[in-house]
Order: C-alpha cells, then structure tokens, then sequence
C-alpha cells in the first residue's frame, strides 16, 4: 500500500484523490488583526477532508482576490471569526478566499454534478440545501441561512485544497489559464444578478447604463454583460489612463470622476448654499455624461457600489422608472438620498447580494462561450496574498482583477503538468 505524504509543499500537486492529512494555508488570527499584509500568515492546518454527504474537497489551483478579505483581515466591519464561533466553528482563524479555479479531489455521498478530477471554477455562494425556503424553489439568496464562501464561511480558496459546497463547482473554461479562470466568478456573478435580476429592471438592447469604477473588478464585468446584451455603458473611473481599458471592453465612453468635487454625503436640504454647491456639482456631471454618450438621454440602469460618495449623484442621474443598483460600499455606508427625486420620478434603489446557482452558471457560460474577458491584471505567489489584500486597501491594485497561484507551479498553465 502506498502512503500518503503528510504534507505536500506549495506547488507540488498530489495524485489525483490523495488527500494529504495537513496542507498549507493563509490564516488570518484574531491577534494579527489590522492592515492586511500583516494579518495573513502561511501556517500549516489540518485538511478539511471529512465532507458532508453533498460536500466536495477541491486542489486549488488558483484563488482570486477579492475586496471582502480585506475586511476579514481587519475584523471590521465583521470579525468573522467570532461570528463563526458563534456557531461552533472554534478553528479560531479564517482561511479566506472567495474564488477558485482547482480540480475536485474527494466528494460526498451524495454528490452527482461532479466527480474527482474535474476541472472546476467554484463559486461563493453557500446556504443550507434542506431550507424549507429553499426545497420550496425560493431563491436561496434570501434564505437566512446564505453566505459568502471564504469569508463568512471557513476553508475559502487561499490554501491548497478547499471545503465547498458540491453545487459551487462549475466547469472551468478549457481555454483559459488556471489563474485566468479564477479571477472573475464572484465580481461576474455579481454583475450578472444586478443586472439581469430585478425586473422590470433587466438590462436588454437600447439601454444606457452608468457603470461605476469600471476599471475594478465589478465594473469590468458590467460593462461586458451591458453590451453583451445591447446595453451602452459608460463608465466612471478615477483616472484617464483607465479609459482605454474600459473602451476595449466595450463601454461607449468614460468620465474622470477627479474631475468633480462635490462627492460624499448630500448637504442636509435646508442648508440652501451647500445643497446648490452640490446640485451645480451634480449637473455637471451629468452634463458630462451626456456629452460622452453623443445624446441627452439618463441611465436606465445605474450599477454602484461605491456607496456613500456616489449614492446621492447616482439618484439623481438615473433616469426617470429607472434604477440604481448597489452591492457594496467601498466609500462608506452611510449614504443619504433626496427622496423627491426618489418619490417624484419613480426611481428605484435596490439592493443585490451575490448570485444564486442559476445566475452564477449563466454568468459562467458567458466565460464557457468566449464572451468575457476575464480581465486578470496581476497574478501574484501563494506567499505574496497578504500583499495583493494590502494594495486593494490602500487603493493600489492594477486594473481589472488580482489572482494568486496556489497549486499552479507557474502562470500560463491550462492543465496539470
């Protein structure tokens, strides 16, 4: 009989179904709390091998990175690891990571859209499969018991093997790198439910959509699934040599937010002189863009999360029965809203969290079929992910989306060597 090694180093790939009984991982510990590239640590920790029946084990072979385990090294506004402990999860660390591209090593009994050695990428969303909610067709999104893999739950994509959900893993696209498929699940995904999920506010052909950050990860998965759909989106960023990135993907034009200066919370609406300084701030903008899309014509569909520097122009840009979008708060979470605009015009600000199976796998097919670009800027080593988290903190991040190499010995590699 043939043993097992204890451990296999970063890089070393085992036998297809070997699970080793300890693995390496990034930790983040509740001691080490604070700037990211100090809170994440390779420790070596025991293999999260004993699956549940519709569980699944998975080599990761690249992880993505993601803004949420920036959060989860500072503990704020969550420390994860405590809310975990509060149901009974007493590892006392976090091992992030909220996208992955792997190979399925071990499965549970119960378990039928996989099997060991498919090539899968895994998405983030979890939740209890035997919720009456759910077993009664309801979008698991909703159900109390949903959570983001890799950051609200344990064993995330920063080690070299990961617990998953089975319904998580979706076929990886043969013609993208190990570090390419990681890169856009989660931010894709994402997109893809802001944007095709709240009827009647579905983007389809002739719609014009402002696209925040399009630069960034979200916002370069929006301005492709905009377009893919006929949409014409615009995109802001922060400066003017991300323009062409974003016209390659599609957007129609591109607006250089420093050029403005009223963003933040609305000045309250009896402070006549701030709220006209604001106004005359807003109009401008809009003037701008306008004058980017070559016609007078407001998004039907604003698609935000920097939040509360944005929210209060992003009302009053969006057009008339018209949406604004949002799934994060970048900027802060405090934002203000002038609610004639809101009641006056028929506007409507809604909330979007993640994506379920059904949105996560058609985003998928958009990347199966060749029709997005993952937009992977940097690829960084398993021993450098405290730095990628570090650089997304501080602003500093290249275009597009950050990935790591886990288990991939070098970039560039679309099978196993």
């Amino acid at each position: 009989m043939v043993s097992v090694k204890e451990v296999y180093e970063v890089g070393e790939i085992p036998p297809v179904g070997e699970v080793p009984p300890l693995m390496y991982a990034q930790l983040i510990r509740p001691e080490r709390f604070g700037e990211p590239i100090k809170a994440f640590q390779v420790e070596k920790v025991e293999t999260p091998a004993e699956l549940k029946p519709r569980e699944a084990l998975v080599l990761v072979m690249a992880a993505g990175i993601n803004y949420n385990n920036v959060w989860a090294a500072r503990g704020v506004p969550v420390n994860v690891i405590k809310a975990r402990e509060r149901e009974g999860d007493m590892t006392g660390f976090h091992i992030g990571g909220s996208d992955a591209s792997g190979i399925v090593y071990k499965v549970g009994s119960n378990v039928s859209n996989i099997k060991v050695g498919d090539q899968v990428v895994i998405h983030c969303g979890m939740w209890d499969e035997d919720s009456p909610f759910v077993k009664a067709g309801n979008d698991p999104m909703f159900d109390p018991s949903f959570k983001i893999w890799g950051y609200e739950s344990n064993w995330g994509s920063f080690a070299q093997f990961t617990k998953v959900q089975a319904h998580q893993c979706l076929p990886k696209a043969p013609h993208l790198t190990w570090e390419e498929a990681a890169a856009p699940t989660l931010v894709g995904a994402t997109a893809y439910r802001m944007l095709r999920a709240w009827p009647p506010h579905t983007v389809e052909k002739g719609d014009v959509v402002l696209v925040w950050g399009g630069s960034g990860g979200l916002g370069s998965m929006a301005i492709q699934i905009a377009k893919d759909f006929g949409a014409t989106p615009v995109a802001v960023v922060s400066s003017e040599d991300k323009f062409d990135f974003c016209l390659k993907l599609g957007a129609k034009g591109c607006i250089n937010r420093k050029e403005f200066e009223h963003w933040g919370m609305l000045p309250h609406w009896t402070d006549t002189e701030a709220f006209a300084k604001w106004s005359q701030g807003a109009r401008a903008f809009g003037t701008k863009f306008w004058e980017v899309l070559g016609e007078r014509r407001s998004p039907r569909i604003v698609f935000e999360h920097p939040g509360e520097d944005t929210i209060p122009t992003s009302i009053f840009m969006c057009d008339t029965g018209g949406m604004v979008v949002i799934c994060a708060g970048t900027s802060g979470f405090n934002a203000t809203v002038d609610l004639r605009y809101l009641w006056m015009r028929q506007k409507r600000l809604q909330g979007s969290h993640f994506a379920n199976d059904e949105q996560a796998g058609a985003f998928n097919q958009l990347v199966l079929d060749g029709k997005i670009d993952p937009c992977l800027g940097e690829t960084y080593s398993f021993e450098d992910i405290g730095k990628c988290h570090q650089l997304m903190y501080e602003g500093k991040q290249p275009l597009g989306v950050m990935a790591a190499l886990v288990s991939a010995k070098r970039t560039g590699m679309r099978e196993v060597e």
